[in-house]
């Protein structure tokens, strides 16, 4: 009702304004495309594509001419007499159909956007993630993001990520507004998401927009392909240990289109031949389809399906995977007013067998989400958007089970748990002058713990205890159970979460932007690993867990210069998140129903400098990134007493980096050779190290330093590759290309972990390094028809 009134109080006063709106897409295949600017010429009057294309523009009445200019792509201009509301559609051609030329033209230009007053978001199309060399010859998504100013890797070989010093956990995944779980293939060597079948990727490490909740971190939204609605085609990839294929082209009559991509390994092919018991592999499944009911209403579904299975000696077998779908309607009310609503459905399952201790574990997270969004594009001045989203969780924490009647193990199943999620929000883009424009809003989220569950109760309502003859922390015994039925509320949390963000422009060539937000996290992932594994454990906020509170202010200088051919991001920022979840010492994670007995509440903080210099145009372009920060934690005893962690002083968290530098280039020697580097170098990452020891029935027992008061040793690596387009594929159908690429190129053993034990026979302390790559090199032939 408010923004009714808003929208309203609006238009009683001004000239007689008209209004220019439609979808931009691209020429070759149909694809919407999502951030082409589309601005009245000689004006300031812009706007932007949004996540499905569609754009508006309102100025006074009169003769235009409309530019529409999208990166890679060839500029339109149209000559429009604005008299009246109209609706047009344009479809861009690629403009490397239209050049000869090596050189890359200034309109393919990655210069940084100076008006908006976004910050702290990184966009990457897949054909710049095509040029960085990676693993096994895989192109990833979440290791490309890795080469960004304020996200850092959880280890060699995992495929998670940190950004700005937060945890795995609190990064929002989006695959076409649907949640992923855990992003990984094989335990981290890739991630889930198939290159050929995205069309846009954004992560906001900041000022994140109030339309995204859930979480304290970040947001990665990936959105898929919706397919070639030209013509049928064909793209694909044999690799070294896996190959992709992926189909699309009209349906309908051609009123829609349809994409489908599967990914396979065959890494069990290798271990066969090698007379190796042991089996590794994924597969993966991306599926989208659209159908145009008429010009203002479109149906889209979309869906991703993955699954691995890894098993050693048939001793130890495990499978994970993601479910997701999506049910999408589009509707244009009108030239100003676009909607989007959301039916979605998504899964991650996990399970474990272990025949060597006969047991079984089952695990799974379900949830449904049902959002409704808005976009109401006001004027050339007034940008609004808002919306609303209720999201129903069932979390299966696990079943164990016996594998045989032989097995000691007993069937236990931990208690479901269930839990509403809604929220509601509203924003303003507004420019209130040439120089000066704002962004602000705000998200209501409500979160309620709901039965049917049996809840345990301590004494003083405190499920760990401190042992003050031993110091140390320890679970404590419940003295009642309350048990809630059905939908009965367990606990219920409601926050504000605003957002603002402003963005002045010091000259044509340069800006200042500042940020803060606000988000709050209902969902917490038990683990104290470092990385993500199938064991790691979700859980709600309750009685006992509250939900993480993050506040994070940030401030930047941007500009372009040398006529856009370099470009320059500077930032700097510090956040902090409340009711950050830590561990007792010793904490027994698996198999626990009561799993708050086993941790600890905190706090945590990060602050650092990000700075991104790039060059954007010319035979050579790249980027360099560099990112000075700390991250840090604090748990004290608070009402439970006792010392806490580390004597309740600031530690370092495990995603603490101090240094981190990353360089990506790609030259392109001519239209047959190009070739592309990517160094990256991180400063250790902390971790516990014993510091003594002492005999006990003669037992050698370790004792260790203060909590992440040692680092592993520096990570860092160089890759490159070289891409051969054969001089055939100019006149034919069937194009290809093969990719030769070396991961890590002079063969560091970067340490994934140390242990310590002792040699049997010598008795001596040992510490010993785990190295998962060395040197990888790879070839991958890709073709498309």
């Amino acid at each position: 009702m408010l923004l009714l009134l808003v929208f309203s109080s609006f238009t009683m006063f001004g000239q007689q304004k008209q209004t220019v709106s439609g979808v931009v897409k691209d020429a070759l295949n149909g694809e919407t495309l999502i951030g082409a600017t589309v601005y009245f010429k000689n004006t300031n009057i812009a706007s932007v594509t949004n996540e499905y294309g569609f754009y508006s523009l309102t100025a006074k009445e009169g003769n235009y001419t409309l530019v529409v200019a999208y990166l890679g792509f060839v500029n339109i201009e149209k000559q429009i007499d604005l008299k009246e509301n109209k609706k047009i559609n344009f479809e861009l051609e690629e403009s490397a159909s239209q050049l000869e030329e090596v050189e890359i033209s200034a309109s393919e230009s990655k210069k940084v956007n100076l008006r908006t007053p976004q910050m702290s978001v990184s966009k990457l199309s897949s054909k710049i993630i095509k040029q960085i060399p990676a693993v096994m010859g895989e192109v990833d998504i979440i290791k490309s993001i890795q080469l960004l100013p304020g996200v850092t890797n959880s280890g060699e070989g995992a495929s998670g990520f940190n950004v700005r010093g937060g945890a795995e956990d609190q990064n929002l995944i989006l695959l076409d507004e649907a949640v992923i779980y855990n992003s990984s293939h094989l335990f981290g060597f890739f991630s889930v998401f198939n290159n050929d079948a995205v069309k846009d990727i954004k992560l906001y490490k900041g000022g994140i927009p109030s339309q995204f909740g859930g979480r304290v971190s970040s947001v990665l939204d990936i959105r898929q392909k919706d397919g070639n609605s030209k013509n049928l085609s064909f793209t694909g990839g044999i690799g070294a240990i896996s190959s992709r294929l992926t189909v699309e082209g009209p349906t309908f009559k051609d009123k829609g289109s349809f994409i489908v991509a599967g990914r396979s390994s065959y890494v069990n092919l290798f271990l066969k031949l090698a007379d190796n018991n042991n089996s590794a592999g994924f597969y993966d499944l991306n599926f989208k389809t659209n159908y145009k009911i008429n010009d203002n209403n479109k149906l889209y579904l979309s869906g991703y399906y993955g699954q691995d299975n890894f098993n050693i000696e048939e001793a130890f077998s495990n499978s994970y995977g993601n479910l997701i779908t999506n049910l999408r309607w589009s509707h244009i009310f009108n030239d100003k007013l676009f909607s989007n609503l959301s039916l979605i459905y998504s899964r991650y399952n996990y399970n474990m067998e272990l025949d060597f201790r006969g047991l079984e574990w089952e695990s799974d997270i379900n949830n449904y989400n049902l959002k409704y969004d808005f976009s109401y594009y006001k004027s050339e001045n007034l940008k609004f958007k808002f919306g609303t989203s209720l999201i129903y969780y069932q979390f299966n924490p696990g079943l164990l089970s016996p594998l045989n009647e032989d097995s000691g193990i007993n069937r236990l199943n931990l208690d479901d748990k269930f839990a509403y999620e809604s929220g509601i929000y509203a924003s303003l883009e507004h420019k209130i002058s040439d120089k000066l424009t704002t962004m602000y809003g705000v998200r209501y989220s409500n979160f309620n713990r709901v039965g049917n569950q049996v809840i345990s109760n301590y004494l003083n309502n405190a499920p760990v205890v401190y042992n003050s003859k031993l110091g140390i922390y320890e679970s404590a015994e419940a003295v009642s159970e309350t048990e809630y039925s059905s939908g009965e509320s367990i606990a219920s949390y409601g926050n504000f979460e605003p957002r603002a963000a402003i963005s002045y422009k010091l000259t044509d060539d340069s800006s200042v932007k500042a940020s803060y937000n606000r988000m709050a996290q209902y969902l917490h992932l038990i683990s104290n690993t470092t990385s993500a594994t199938p064991l790691d454990i979700w859980t709600p906020s309750g009685e006992y867990i509250k939900p993480q509170l993050a506040d994070q202010y940030a401030v930047g200088y941007f500009r372009n210069f040398n006529n856009d051919k370099y470009s320059l991001e500077a930032e700097a920022y510090y956040k902090t998140v409340d009711n950050r979840v830590d561990y007792i010492d010793g904490a027994d994670l698996i198999a626990q129903n009561n799993i708050e007995t086993e941790i600890l509440i905190g706090e945590s903080r990060s602050y650092g400098l990000e700075l991104l210099l790039r060059k954007n145009t010319g035979k050579f372009t790249g980027w360099l990134a560099y990112t000075l920060s700390k991250a840090e934690q604090k748990t004290d005893g608070g009402s439970i007493g006792g010392l806490g962690i580390n004597n309740g002083k600031w530690y370092n968290s495990a995603y603490d980096r101090t240094h981190d530098i990353s360089f990506t280039g790609n030259y392109k020697l001519n239209n047959k050779w190009s070739f592309g580097t990517n160094f990256v170098f991180q400063t250790g990452r902390p971790v516990t190290y014993p510091n003594g020891q002492f005999q006990y029935n003669g037992l050698s027992i370790p004792t260790y330093s203060e909590r992440n008061a040692d680092r592993l040793p520096a990570y860092h690596r160089l890759d490159v590759s070289a891409t051969l387009i054969p001089k055939k594929n100019k006149n034919r159908k069937w194009q290809g290309e093969w990719v030769f690429s070396i991961y890590n190129v002079y063969n560091r053993s970067n340490a994934a972990s140390i242990t310590f034990g002792q040699n049997t026979d010598t008795g001596a302390n040992e510490a010993t390094r785990t190295s998962i790559f060395g040197i990888i090199p790879a070839v991958t032939y890709n073709f498309k028809f």
